[in-house]
């Protein structure tokens, strides 16, 4: 008779799992809560202390550490290891299965004291899991209930494998290894460690990745803290690699404003962006910002979207409409763009480390969250700008900075109304975000997510009509860019922070 160890806390399909390796011959040993429930079903099931001759002791904290099971699973199938396991009384373990204490659950409960968590750290199933993973070309090891009627299939003959055993081995690696991750980032692991671990969890197969030919899948870090993993699609079409990119983009700069504001993103850029005394008048001032390029954009409100606002957005074709909520009306009148994808989200700033893949490594830094009050404010030219341009100064660094650099925007009566994104040059930038505003540039403002290295790009900008600048400053053409604005009568305000988004 073969002997199988079975301890879970996540008992789905264990009883008939278990009864399965009964009939396959197996003899289950198990403890506690696992122990009963297969008791209650009327599954024979050795008790761990009967086996180990030693009782469970510190309120459970122990009870599988122990030469006998621990020896029954490292075991070898050589004349020497069979030897010793003679020697303590001992038999070979030849399945394993685990899986831990709620440890993520119970952290992430705002109500469960810093003892209680303490006390979810598993630490027998961990070593359990390990110790069968290790000796995986003998032992199988089962992590995941999902893998119950795969490993039975395997062991009535039909599917036992090397690669089997393997991908199990490597399943429940990495399992402890999510499940340690989780452990240091609760305890207060420092930002810049030695070494990293992050723990994620898969939230969505995606269809593909930017192009039908990569593929691609979705994961989380950080579901407590909200984001992304914590949206509600109403309607619509599962959400495409690209997709998530945008909505990521939309709701980040929706949150950045207090004011009711809509956001309309393509390809990770804002398009239309405009805040105002309702929903409504946001929106129309986020579409009227680029009525060309929030066609099939995302678009993002951090307020409850209303029935008024839906019609208008029903007026053209958007791929995603993302709010904190929508009215029952609104919704009525949204769900019937079928393709339309609807996603409840309350907005939030992102506010962890930003992790970005290169060739061979990682790059990691803190998120680019420098508050406006932080900002040492100086306006360096002549011309004072007026309050009016000063609130539509900070409008438009408010959202320089999620646009791709080389950054320019164009604001007028906290509208966005001109955009140059990515460009090689600068001043290719300030005659973008002009061509796209048009006559509007008159009496506008101008926001650059840089200093302005020459005088060339107020030129560009006093052509236009634009009537304050600001800027970071820091350049050693400081004086030139000062002396170029006083020349046309533009007012021009340092912030002291640079806002660069490769």
């Amino acid at each position: 008779m073969k002997r199988a160890v079975i301890s879970v806390f996540d008992k789905t399909g264990v009883v008939d799992f278990a009864r399965k390796l009964v009939g396959l011959d197996y003899e289950i040993v198990s403890t506690g809560g696992t122990l009963k429930t297969l008791q209650a079903e009327g599954i024979p099931v050795t008790y761990v202390s009967d086996l180990t001759g030693f009782p469970e002791i510190l309120d459970g904290r122990v009870k599988t550490l122990h030469p006998v099971i621990h020896g029954g699973i490292l075991a070898k199938d050589t004349p020497t290891h069979r030897e010793h396991l003679t020697v303590i009384g001992a038999a070979p373990i030849d399945l394993v299965a685990v899986n831990l204490y709620p440890f993520e659950e119970v952290s992430g409960n705002a109500n469960a004291s810093f003892s209680d968590v303490l006390e979810t750290i598993d630490i027998g199933g961990p070593t359990l899991l390990r110790a069968a993973a290790k000796n995986h070309p003998r032992v199988f090891v089962v992590s995941d209930p999902d893998s119950y009627d795969r490993v039975i299939d395997a062991i009535s003959g039909t599917n036992d494998s090397v690669s089997l055993r393997r991908e199990l081995a490597a399943q429940a690696f990495a399992h402890t290894a999510f499940y340690d991750s989780l452990i240091a980032k609760y305890l207060g692991q420092p930002p810049f460690p030695k070494t990293m671990t992050v723990a994620l969890r898969k939230s969505a197969d995606v269809r593909y990745g930017e192009n039908p030919h990569q593929k691609a899948a979705y994961y989380s870090d950080a579901p407590e803290s909200g984001g992304l993993p914590t949206a509600e699609q109403l309607h619509g079409k599962p959400l495409s690699f690209n997709n998530i990119l945008d909505l990521n983009a939309a709701c980040q700069m929706a949150a950045a404003f207090d004011e009711p504001c809509a956001v309309a993103v393509k390809h990770a850029n804002p398009c239309g962006l405009a805040t105002g005394k309702s929903i409504g008048e946001a929106y129309q001032k986020a579409y009227d910002g680029d009525r060309i390029s929030i066609f099939g954009g995302t678009v993002a409100a951090n307020v409850c979207i209303d029935a008024e606002t839906a019609a208008a957005m029903s007026q053209i074709f958007l791929d995603i409409v993302a709010a904190p909520d929508f009215s029952e009306e609104a919704l009525h009148v949204l769900r019937k763009k079928t393709n339309l994808r609807i996603m409840r989200l309350r907005p939030q700033i992102d506010r962890g480390l930003d992790w970005r893949r290169v060739h061979g490594g990682w790059l990691v830094q803190e998120a680019d969250v420098h508050g406006d009050e932080s900002m040492d404010l100086r306006v360096v030219t002549q011309q004072q700008p007026s309050d009016q341009e000063m609130q539509d100064l900070l409008f438009a660094w408010k959202i320089v900075k999620y646009v791709k650099s080389n950054a320019i925007v164009l604001a007028k009566d906290r509208q966005l109304i001109g955009v140059g994104a990515g460009q090689m040059n600068r001043v290719q930038s300030v005659k973008l975000s002009i061509e796209q505003a048009g006559a509007r540039a008159e009496h506008s403002v101008l926001a650059s997510d840089a200093f302005f290295p020459f005088a060339d790009n107020i030129d560009a900008a006093a052509s236009a009509g634009v009537a304050a600048i600001i800027e970071p400053g820091g350049s050693m053409r400081d004086q030139e860019v000062i002396d170029a604005c006083d020349s046309h009568g533009i007012a021009m305000v340092f912030t002291g922070v640079r806002h660069f988004r490769h």
